[in-house]
Parts: C-alpha cells; structure tokens; sequence
C-alpha cells in the first residue's frame, strides 16, 4: 500500500480516529532510534555500576522493588 492509499483510507476514519492517527504519528516522530535507545541503557547502566561501586547509593532486592510498585498500585 502506498503512502495516497493510506492517507485516503485515513481521510475516511473518524474524526476521534484520525485525532488518534494523528497523535501517534507525531509521537513517533519524537521516538529515539533503537541506537540511541541502546546507547541511553548502555550510559545508565554504567553510571548506576559507579554509583554502587562508589557506595553512594544501597542497592535493593527486586522483591522490595516489586513490593514497593504493588503498594504504590493499590
């Protein structure tokens, strides 16, 4: 399908859909590449492993992460 066959199928929704349509368009737009996703991990990860390393932060046990969201979600 082409891009004049898409946008005519698109002129035919809704207008709640084509709002919907719209939205998530312009929202990828904003999305970061794979890449650039890979790489932010890639820098979190290491500075959380200094942080642990440097003894400024106590690590926590996935179960009181997980205990903790459970209570939150409540």
């Amino acid at each position: 399908m082409d891009r004049k066959e898409i946008e005519n199928q698109a002129l035919h929704l809704s207008r709640e859909d084509r709002a919907d349509l719209i939205q998530r368009l312009v929202l990828s737009l904003d999305a970061p590449s794979s890449e650039e996703l890979q790489s932010e991990w890639l820098y979190e990860a290491r500075r959380r492993a200094r942080e642990l390393d440097e003894g400024s932060v106590e690590p926590v046990s996935g179960d009181e992460v997980a205990k903790k969201a459970r209570k939150l979600i409540r």
